[in-house]
Order: structure tokens, then C-alpha cells, then sequence
């Protein structure tokens, strides 16, 4: 075997394994993706109200973490220059009403808009922002389901760093902040009662 067939076999080898990780990744992604929206829709359905938040608490910060993934990933380079048609968008507007519904009273909040550029702020509300994520996984899917991996992967690399990935990350700190006041907000005296009670032996 030549210098050059060596060569073009490790570099072969090299794309090989890039797209097996590359797919990996994607089967992580998609599987989180459908598991983000299992648990929005259900929470969205007030089966479990009194679970609310803690449940979307952990679905956000599990799916940022496969959003981590995407962002350290180099960037990936579909197949074709142009998407592939998946139809057309579904409708999530009745899952906007019913999240707004459930948050109604605390679904507004106010993040910073680009923490590095400066300190401006915009209102943002929690419900739009979790059917704007459901909407970004929901057209990586479509992909994903039709085969289309790396299209897949693409999409959702994109829409992670151009849009989801800071609202999911926003929403994570509303919905921890909510968490936190429910937690912590208490009059002194049950404060001062919970603190002896820890105390005794």
C-alpha cells in the first residue's frame, strides 16, 4: 500500500468516526427532545400540578445539558445546502394557552438580554418560551424521524445557539427562582420553628 492510499484510508477512518459521533450525539439529543416534550405536555395537562415546577425544573436542566453537547460540538455540516420539507409546523398554540394558564400570576420575567453586550432587559414569560423550545425540538425531530440524522443534528446546533439554548437557560432561572421564593419565602416565626426543630437531636 502507497504513502497516498494510507492516507486517504485514516482520513476515511477519521469521517467515519466523526459521523458516528456526530450520530451519537444526535440519537442523545432526540432523545431528550422527546423527553423534554412528554413532560411539558404533560405538565401543560395539569395531570400533576402540584409537581409542576420541580418537573420542568429537571426537564430543562437535562435538556441544556444535551444542549451543552451541541454547543461544544464543532459545527455540523448537512448533506444538502437546503432543508429537507418535514410540513408543516405543528400547532402549539393550545399548549402556550394551557402552560399560560398554569403560570398565570408568575408566568412574566425579566432577563438581560446579552449579558456580554450590556445590562438592557426585555420581559420574557415562561410559557412562551417553553412552546418556542418545543417548537425548535419539534422540526429537529421531523428530521430525525425521517431519517435524516445530521440534518437533524444541524437544526438543532443552530436553533440551540441562535435561540433555544438561552431561553431554555433563562427559563431554568425563573422557574428556580419561583422554586426558591416558595421555598424560602416564610414568615420569621415558622422560619425560626423549622430552624429548632432541625436543631434537636
Amino acid at each position: 500500500m502507497t504513502d497516498d492510499e494510507r492516507t486517504q484510508d485514516r482520513v476515511e477512518d477519521e469521517r467515519l468516526l466523526a459521523d458516528a459521533d456526530l450520530r451519537e450525539i444526535g440519537e442523545t439529543v432526540a432523545d431528550e427532545a422527546r423527553s423534554f416534550l412528554a413532560t411539558v405536555t404533560e405538565v401543560a395537562a395539569g395531570s400533576a400540578p402540584e409537581a409542576s415546577m420541580p418537573l420542568l425544573l429537571l426537564a430543562v436542566s437535562d435538556l441544556l445539558a444535551a444542549g451543552a453537547r451541541l454547543g461544544a460540538t464543532t459545527d455540523v455540516v448537512p448533506p444538502s445546502r437546503f432543508e429537507p420539507d418535514v410540513g408543516p409546523d405543528p400547532d402549539v398554540e393550545p399548549l402556550r394557552v394551557n402552560l399560560a394558564n398554569l403560570f398565570d400570576g408568575i408566568d412574566e420575567y425579566v432577563e438581560v438580554i446579552d449579558p456580554i453586550l450590556g445590562p438592557q432587559v426585555e420581559e420574557a414569560t415562561i410559557s412562551g418560551d417553553l412552546v418556542a423550545i418545543v417548537g425548535a425540538l419539534t422540526q429537529g425531530l421531523a428530521h430525525h424521524d425521517r431519517g435524516h440524522v445530521i440534518e437533524a443534528l444541524w437544526w438543532w446546533q443552530f436553533s440551540y445557539l441562535s435561540d433555544w439554548g438561552e431561553r431554555a437557560a433563562s427559563t431554568l432561572r425563573a422557574l428556580q427562582t419561583i422554586i426558591a421564593h416558595v421555598r424560602l419565602d416564610v414568615d420569621d416565626d415558622v422560619a425560626t420553628e423549622a430552624e429548632y426543630d432541625a436543631l434537636q437531636p
